[in-house]
């Protein structure tokens, strides 16, 4: 039985670590949410309006958020403090350069 409680936490730390990064939608649009705690600055950039990049408000301890007036289909990424980052995502792309990019599909 002790040799299953680390493999335990290691599932369980691997599982929520890619549960990172979410979306809602309400009546004023699209929000996504990405877990950054340890960030101090965190901007988006997409495709609906040629990657201009969008600083993203810290809402609490660990998240930050990103409202979108759209719910259109579209390409995005992060910069976590200048670094690019592509959060694990249900759908993703590689772009031109050799990164990846998030893609929303709504109703997907």
């Amino acid at each position: 039985m002790k040799r299953f409680v680390p493999i335990f936490f290691l599932l369980l730390s691997a599982i929520s670590g890619c549960a990172n990064h979410y979306y809602s939608i309400k009546e004023d649009g699209l929000h996504l949410y990405l877990l950054k705690p340890e960030a101090d600055r965190v901007e988006f950039a997409s495709s609906l309006d040629a990657f201009k990049l969008h600083s993203a408000q810290k809402i609490d301890a660990k998240t930050w958020e990103v409202q979108l007036p759209t719910n259109r289909e579209f390409r995005y990424f992060y910069l976590v403090d200048g670094a690019v980052f592509s959060p694990p995502c249900r759908f993703m792309e590689t772009d031109d350069f050799g990164s990846s990019n998030c893609l929303f599909i709504p109703g997907m």
